[in-house]
């Protein structure tokens, strides 16, 4: 992070789950607030639309660091994935996860995994609320230490 005086961070919220997300978001800028970071937030319709956005932001030159000159230094990503009746949960929840980590390594970004996937509501309010699993905390822990980790490593 020393490279950069201040960092920004780009939170993207999968927003299918109004309530769930409020949750997710104001854990991941709890911690982000309490470290000083910025952050922008941009909101797409669901879970899959995230790895599309994160490679939009990364084709738009968005981010800092690994040939990049943009204003963010790593990417939160927020939503909830309900299982359902059918098998879309599972290609939902492999799918997005799957893009979204590969974009992350290919282009050398720290993210922060805060799409849940559950079985019920119920689990996924006590995943979400920052007062209970706080994962939307959780999510911007993991991208702040990232972030620590890939200008330890760029500056040794």
């Amino acid at each position: 992070m020393s490279a950069m005086v201040n960092p920004q961070i780009l939170i993207l919220i999968a927003d299918y789950y109004q309530e769930i997300c409020a949750h997710l978001e104001t854990g991941a800028g709890r911690v982000l607030e309490s470290q000083g970071i910025g952050y922008s937030i941009e909101r797409v319709p669901g879970a899959l639309e995230i790895p599309t956005a994160l490679a939009l932001a990364i084709k738009a030159n968005k981010f800092s660091g690994n040939n990049g000159a943009g204003i963010y230094a790593g990417c939160i990503a927020l939503g909830c994935v309900i299982r359902g009746e059918t098998s879309h949960y599972d290609i939902v929840a492999e799918q997005s996860a799957r893009f979204l980590l590969e974009l992350a390594t290919k282009h050398g970004i720290p993210v922060g995994n805060g799409i849940l996937t559950v079985d019920s509501r119920d689990q996924a309010i006590e995943r979400a609320h920052p007062d209970k699993r706080d994962k939307g905390g959780d999510a911007a822990q993991a991208c702040l230490s990232l972030m620590a980790l890939s200008a330890k490593l760029n500056n040794s």
